[in-house]
């Protein structure tokens, strides 16, 4: 009896962990101001996967790092992946994701990307990746890491804007 009374109580807190957990990586729909343009902020879902895909491809020379299957499977993590996308007149410009570990207090950013050839692309991401960061300190995460492939100079300098410092090919911050 004593067993199951402690089983349902650790089941009932760590529900609760998790609602506040979802809770916390929410994220209200709605227009914003991005260089003096309405864009359309939205938590990334399944029905993006194709225009994620479709970015990926063009930024990647036509392969995909990752597959639908790979972006479905953490669009389902509800409680440690925060993915965000920008659409501008209903197309998706650029997205955004990262992972919260909870023991390390440490949030990695391993997703980005705009569409090539938009006007302005850098200002889809700077924005998406300045909202991670703001979620990150709201939740009292105390570090944050970015990958970027070494030949990538256009995202590197974005990072450096935006504050992080180089670290054996990742960049750091908060």
């Amino acid at each position: 009896m004593f067993k199951k009374m402690i089983k349902w109580f650790k089941d009932k807190l760590f529900n609760n962990q998790n609602k506040l957990r979802i809770s916390d990586l929410n994220v209200k729909n709605h227009t914003v101001m991005i260089n003096k343009q309405h864009y359309f902020l939205a938590k990334a879902m399944v029905t993006d996967i194709p225009e994620i895909l479709e970015i990926e491809k063009k930024v990647y020379n036509g392969n995909t790092p990752w597959s639908s299957e790979a972006f479905i499977s953490e669009f389902q993590r509800m409680t440690d992946r925060y993915y965000l996308v920008i659409r501008y007149h209903d197309k998706l410009v650029a997205f955004a994701g990262c992972s919260f570990n909870d023991k390390k207090i440490r949030l990695s950013c391993y997703q980005c990307g705009s569409r090539p050839g938009f006007s302005k692309p850098r200002f889809g991401v700077f924005f998406l990746i300045t909202k991670i960061i703001k979620k990150a300190r709201q939740m009292e995460f105390k570090s944050m890491s970015l990958e970027v492939r070494i030949s990538n100079f256009h995202a590197q300098r974005l990072y450096e804007d935006l504050g992080f410092k180089k670290k054996r090919y990742q960049e750091s911050l908060l």
